[in-house]
């Protein structure tokens, strides 16, 4: 017992027997191996808990909900609180449609015309721009929740890294949209056919920024849901569906007058940014990693019960397959 007095009985050359006490024993000395490695162990811990925030997760309903409504009033409220920047707006316009002149691809005023020609395709237009936005939108994050949690979380920040480059986008470059150009002889469709459509147009035109033309999120969500359908659902029919949305959704921003055709290529650029930044996490695109998340070994083992029995060479964490 530590602190106990004891004695110690030791034999001498000449025979003689000497005692000696000591009260206890020292405290041990930290060994200088252990000193060491301690921080070669902190930092394994760190990469460690790098790669777990960095490796695909179940996700949990009730935060992916909350999370996609507080990001998307983030968005709307930055959004609509960047300066309008009428004048620079207006200015840019005029700048990007003599652009589009010179490349020879200013085919949206004739487009625009001969659409609202015939009136059913044209009010179908608008409520198309005005709904599939965000209906499809979710739906392919639902989809995409219950079909492929092992990819969701990946998927998810493309979306979310285009769109918050796209707020720079609008900061740096006012655009008017081609509706609203001076002498750009463009007609807006949802005033004219008195349809409920852009939230930039008719009694909603006070509630949202009307220069935030550049870049177009319409195309950058249309693509993410278009390319996200086609990499990974199983129906040829859904697969052509996928590509065939984005490409519709080109025409209609055309049509209804919202935004030019470079207002398209600005949201392609983002989305190929929104990409990069989750393939910069992942170390993959979302399309290749696992369809389903992997659950820890240790909760499979749990699964199995305490009773369970193990066979010999079957790994003790495997649960058994469910036919």
């Amino acid at each position: 017992m530590i602190g106990k007095r004891t004695q110690l009985k030791e034999s001498t050359p000449m025979g003689e027997v000497s005692v000696q006490s000591q009260e206890g024993r020292p405290a041990a000395t930290p060994s200088p191996i252990a000193d060491e490695a301690a921080p070669e162990t902190q930092r394994d811990d760190r990469l460690a808990r790098l790669r777990s925030l960095r490796s695909p997760r179940r996700p949990r309903i009730y935060f992916e909900v909350l999370l996609i409504a507080v990001s998307y009033w983030v968005y709307s409220l930055v959004r609509n609180a960047v300066p309008e920047q009428k004048a620079a707006a207006l200015s840019n316009a005029d700048w990007l449609w003599s652009l589009e002149k010179y490349l020879g691809i200013a085919v949206e005023q004739s487009v625009n015309h001969a659409v609202n020609s015939v009136t059913w395709l044209i009010v179908s237009m608008n409520y198309y721009y005005a709904t599939l936005h965000f209906v499809v939108t979710i739906g392919v994050l639902m989809w995409l929740f219950r079909r492929h949690p092992g990819r969701y979380a990946a998927a998810r920040l493309v979306l979310f890294a285009t769109t918050g480059v796209a707020l720079l986008g609008y900061y740096l470059y006012p655009l008017a949209p081609p509706r609203l150009m001076n002498g750009g002889h463009f007609i807006d469709t949802v005033l004219v056919h008195h349809t409920w459509g852009s939230m930039a147009s008719g009694n909603f035109k006070n509630m949202s920024n009307q220069y935030a033309a550049m870049p177009s999120m319409h195309i950058g969500w249309s693509l993410w849901c278009g390319l996200t359908i086609y990499a990974l659902a199983s129906a040829p029919w859904a697969r052509i569906a996928g590509l065939l949305y984005p490409a519709t959704t080109l025409i209609v921003i055309v049509s209804t007058a919202n935004h030019f055709w470079l207002d398209a290529v600005g949201g392609m650029t983002c989305l190929a940014f929104g990409y990069a930044v989750s393939f910069a996490w992942y170390g993959s695109l979302p399309h290749h990693l696992q369809k389903r998340v992997a659950r820890p070994a240790g909760a499979r083992l749990s699964a199995l019960g305490p009773g369970a029995p193990i066979r010999v060479g079957q790994p003790a964490a495997e649960a058994p397959v469910r036919r």
